[in-house]
């Protein structure tokens, strides 16, 4: 068994992500599996050292432990961040292509908000070679599928999320997800694309989706909102607790067992997560 972080270093990570990192943690504690760190940096534009740096700390201030991964930003850098996998991600695009569902599309986010329902139809029938500069490639996806055909690969010729994540599971070998309810169609579009290249076991592995934390206005918590960063946690001297706190709550049990299971004094029970299974 093999659970994992995956934290995306474009922001400060925020309570959100907290709770994320705390449940992987438990569960995998839980069944006695190790964990791999695995951080997501491919958005280059989006990446910054700080960022980085602060997942490192996140997981300092939570006590949260790993037994696979980089062991702090310079030793990421050197050996474990994205681009030294890139010839990993170009044989999984091959790989796709050979199956004859990739095809590139021209049309910008602007231009198929316009088209309305007939964008898949007009896409598809561009007919655009895949050699072709400043496209897109998308896969095609089956009419009984509830997600739409979805970028594999962008139009700078950097594999795209679901690419990335995919492969990296697959060649780290990892046999459990925990994810939050915004990352089911991305769940759901990985493990499609397993299907398609013989992937089965990744295509059936657990998942645990679960609800997410939102702000006072019931929005999504996002990296930019600074209040909820763990770094501001950090620096003004709040109690991990409080973030351990918010998983009970998440989980259904009284917030006051937080403490109890940031020291890990009472068993955290696998069915717990149950609730989260689609």
């Amino acid at each position: 068994m093999l659970f994992r972080y995956a934290p995306t270093p474009s922001g400060f990570l925020h309570l959100g992500n907290g709770v994320n990192l705390i449940l992987t943690y438990l569960l995998a504690r839980a069944m006695d599996a190790p964990i791999l760190l695995r951080i997501d940096d491919l958005d280059s534009d989006r990446k910054r050292p700080d960022y980085v740096a602060d997942i490192f700390h996140s997981l300092d201030y939570l006590g949260l432990t790993y037994e696979q991964g980089p062991t702090g930003p310079d030793d990421f850098e050197q050996h474990w961040s994205q681009r030294h996998r890139m010839p990993l991600y170009e044989q999984t695009l091959t790989d796709l292509v050979e199956t004859g569902v990739v095809y590139a599309s021209k049309f910008s986010r602007q231009q198929i908000l316009t088209m309305g329902d007939s964008a898949i139809d007009q896409m598809r029938a561009q007919n655009l070679p895949l050699s072709m500069s400043d496209v897109v490639w998308r896969a095609q996806v089956p009419d009984n599928e509830h997600f739409p055909d979805f970028v594999i690969r962008k139009r700078d010729g950097v594999p795209a999320y679901q690419i990335a994540s995919l492969t990296d599971d697959i060649h780290f070998g990892v046999t459990h997800l925990v994810r939050g309810n915004d990352l089911r169609e991305s769940t759901d579009m990985q493990q499609y694309l397993a299907r398609l290249l013989g992937h089965e076991r990744f295509a059936t592995l657990p998942v645990w989706h679960h609800p997410l934390l939102t702000d006072s206005a019931g929005e999504k918590l996002s990296k930019s909102a600074g209040s909820t960063s763990l770094k501001a946690m950090r620096e003004a001297g709040k109690s991990p607790v409080f973030v351990y706190g918010a998983v009970a709550r998440l989980l259904g049990l009284p917030p006051e067992i937080g403490e109890s299971l940031a020291t890990l004094e009472i068993g955290f029970r696998p069915e717990l997560m149950e609730v989260f299974c689609p």
